[in-house]
């Protein structure tokens, strides 16, 4: 019986190759779990599995199913739609946001660096860290 909604090409395409929702989902998964510290062995112990599954997460090897990630999120702190933010629709086009902003910004790690640093720093000086990036971005 043929599957409804899907050619074999599709399907064949699905196994080689991650979605690029799956993508993006994995990496956001990774990103909050590098920026408070955690590792995947914590990770994977508070949501009730192995750590290998959340690498497999964390590369789009493996979807992650709704309820897992209402887990992952609750285990990092943030609401579910975190994983999806960013996100381009295929109609977005790169330069829509109006300023430079590199597409793995999750896999930079100067920046990853600068955004772990800048949460340590206390909120009243992280402010006026920001105003004043905020006044040299204008500058440039």
């Amino acid at each position: 019986m043929p599957e409804f909604g899907r050619n074999a090409a599709s399907k064949e395409k699905d196994e080689d190759m991650a979605h690029i929702v799956d993508n993006h989902v994995g990496k956001r998964i990774r990103q909050r779990r590098w920026l408070i510290g955690m590792t995947q062995q914590k990770l994977a112990e508070l949501v009730g599995i192995k750590f290998q599954q959340i690498q497999k997460y964390e590369t789009g090897a493996n979807r992650v199913s709704a309820s897992r990630l209402w887990d992952i999120a609750e285990a990092l702190g943030v609401p579910v739609a975190f994983f999806f933010e960013g996100l381009r629709s295929q109609d977005d086009a790169p330069g829509d946001i109006g300023y430079y902003l590199p597409d793995d910004l999750i896999g930079d790690k100067e920046a990853m660096d600068l955004i772990r640093s800048y949460y340590a720093i206390p909120e009243n000086q992280r402010r006026r860290l920001f105003e004043l990036a905020r006044v040299l971005s204008d500058v440039a």
